[in-house]
């Protein structure tokens, strides 16, 4: 999930833990909890682009690190408001709470999240919420700025941050009833069609959770659709792309081409483009795929040329996104 949202988060827990016992100090505590996952962004200064994408998102979001973490804020905590009347038990509480809160909400989207790194590299992710949805964070992070504009013994404090914990509990639990809905939707179309296939998987497509983006996976490729909450009738047109694994004989031992499939969970296409062999990580669908079906995978990586695949998934969301592609995402939300 992107960064404000766990600040807001951060500054909405803080407060439910301390309320007026502690003034405002807990809102920065919270912050300071919340983003500390995040710290393997660090990483990038020294690691290679298929090294890093392994790294975020590892060890740093692990219930190892967020036992080790709690224990040392405690700590930090403890001794750094000496004197006061806070058990040090609360202090664990609190950061647990805040730690296990990112891992938990990272967890929601497909990037995958490293829960028993490093004594397994197996990777957690529901793909019921998008990394960046508005409608998550908005109300959210609206009570996280009450919370800081509100003087500290305001009697709305207390409201606010229920508001800004309650809100996106209900906006998981609404997302997650969705999946269910097109997940069955899907395993319909895949039945009448007779698509034959191993396992299929759905994620929103962006900034929503009304619109999904499906693959459906065999031995030899992936078919890809989108299908939308308010689609009545079954009628998805699915598209294929084969893995065209073969490409890969001359490098396959690679370092760089292994780390790419470990964390694309072996879920890659192959594809040639001038000359140059692209991976692409099905998972992630195309940066409008919804409107064009050709269009380029999110992430996508030039394996002769790792020097240009910087920040990958980060450039490639959004890529040639304009006011027509939001228009036609919402069209194709409306209109099936």
């Amino acid at each position: 999930m992107d960064s404000l949202t766990h600040i807001a988060i951060g500054i909405c827990v803080g407060e439910a833990f301390f309320e007026k016992g502690f003034g405002k100090k807990a809102l920065l505590w919270g912050i300071l909890a919340q983003s500390i996952p995040d710290i393997d962004f660090i990483s990038a200064l020294w690691l290679n682009t298929p090294q890093y994408l392994l790294a975020h998102r590892g060890f740093s979001h692990s219930i190892l690190f967020c036992l080790l973490a709690t224990i040392l804020f405690s700590l930090a905590a403890d001794r750094f408001h000496r004197p006061h009347n806070i058990t040090f038990k609360k202090w664990m509480a609190f950061f647990f709470t805040e730690i296990i809160l990112h891992l938990i909400i990272d967890g929601l989207n497909n990037y995958g999240t490293g829960y028993f790194e490093p004594f397994s590299h197996q990777r957690f992710s529901l793909n019921a919420v998008y990394v960046a949805d508005p409608l998550f964070s908005i109300i959210t992070g609206y009570a996280a700025f009450r919370l800081i504009y509100l003087n500290a013994y305001h009697q709305k404090r207390r409201f606010w941050w229920r508001i800004g914990l309650i809100s996106p509990i209900i906006y998981i639990l609404i997302s997650v009833m969705i999946k269910y809905k097109i997940n069955n939707d899907i395993q319909k179309d895949l039945a009448m069609k007779q698509i034959n296939h191993v396992e299929f998987s759905t994620t929103p497509a962006p900034l929503q959770n009304l619109l999904w983006y499906v693959v459906a996976e065999n031995k030899d490729g992936y078919y890809t659709t989108y299908r939308s909450v308010f689609s009545n009738k079954i009628k998805n047109t699915w598209h294929y792309f084969k893995k065209n694994e073969e490409s890969l004989s001359k490098i396959n031992d690679h370092e760089e081409l292994q780390l790419l499939k470990r964390f694309s969970q072996h879920k890659y296409t192959i594809e040639s483009k001038n000359g140059q062999l692209w991976y692409n990580d099905v998972r992630f669908g195309q940066t409008n795929g919804w409107e064009n079906p050709k269009a380029d995978f999110v992430f996508h990586y030039i394996l002769q040329h790792p020097g240009e695949n910087t920040i990958i998934i980060q450039k490639g969301r959004f890529a040639k996104w304009n006011w027509e592609t939001t228009q036609s995402l919402f069209k194709r939300i409306w209109h099936q």
